[in-house]
């Protein structure tokens, strides 16, 4: 399989598939195809109780029933693009012998061999404050994973031991050797003036990170400010830029 990712802030990824190759994707990610790719949605699993329950754990990770599953007719080469939900940054992420872990919203499309599943916040103060909430998707097995987040990305690969304190809410996603906790910001004074709020999350290596400048939460605060600040037409226009933005399309 070979892919390509395009674009800057507005990415997508285009990938060419061969003859026995097959990939996965959330359901409503599929940019464009060529007319020799078939799609197919399926529920993963092998007996109807597995696929039942592998279905609830997607929509507890605020993903689809169901996937949607590409291959190539007839033996040739075709080609299918994905492209995310709203403005941000693609990354693919190659799976082997370690898992990894992302927001739950993140997954666009993964190789057959990868398993999508859902991991808890071991702790609870992560899952109050963390801003990724309890539940994460997890993506283990063998092969390459595509996720999606907002703004741009910095990718770090930590040490042992070695530490980065992160704005709640700006993790993407990290490896399963990477420690996950929250903080308080310490004094009192910083947490009501400084602006970032009262905790920060702390990732602790081994492992890879990968972190975003701009959140769902923050893009939505800044248009509702923009919202209140404007009236009459400018107003309406706001709203509408929020709604096809977090709440699709009304087509």
């Amino acid at each position: 399989m070979e892919y390509k990712i395009h674009g800057d802030n507005l990415q997508f990824v285009e990938i060419i598939l061969n003859n026995g190759e097959e990939i996965y994707a959330e359901a409503g990610k599929m940019f464009f195809k060529t007319d020799n790719i078939n799609m197919q949605s399926k529920m993963t699993g092998s007996g109807i109780g597995d696929k039942l329950l592998g279905a609830l754990k997607r929509k507890v990770t605020g993903e689809s029933l169901m996937t949607t599953h590409f291959t190539v007719k007839n033996g040739n080469v075709g080609t299918v693009a994905f492209s995310g939900d709203y403005p941000g940054r693609i990354e693919a992420i190659d799976i082997t012998n370690m898992a990894f872990l992302a927001q739950k919203d993140a997954f666009i499309c993964a190789e057959l061999n990868v398993d999508l599943s859902i991991a808890f916040q071991k702790k609870i103060g992560a899952g109050l404050f963390g801003g990724e909430g309890f539940i994460l998707q997890k993506f283990s097995g063998e092969g390459r994973v595509f996720i999606h987040a907002g703004g741009d990305f910095y990718v770090k690969n930590l040490g042992p031991s070695e530490k980065i304190q992160v704005d709640t809410g700006s993790v993407v996603g990290f490896e399963e050797t990477v420690d996950y906790n929250i903080e308080f910001v310490g004094k009192v004074s910083t947490a009501i003036f400084g602006g970032e709020g009262l905790f920060l999350t702390t990732l602790t290596g081994p492992g890879k990170v990968i972190l975003q400048s701009m959140t769902l939460s923050k893009l939505r605060r800044e248009l509702g400010l923009m919202a209140n600040k404007s009236g009459g037409q400018s107003n309406g226009i706001v709203d509408s830029v929020v709604g096809s933005i977090f709440g699709g399309s009304n087509d």
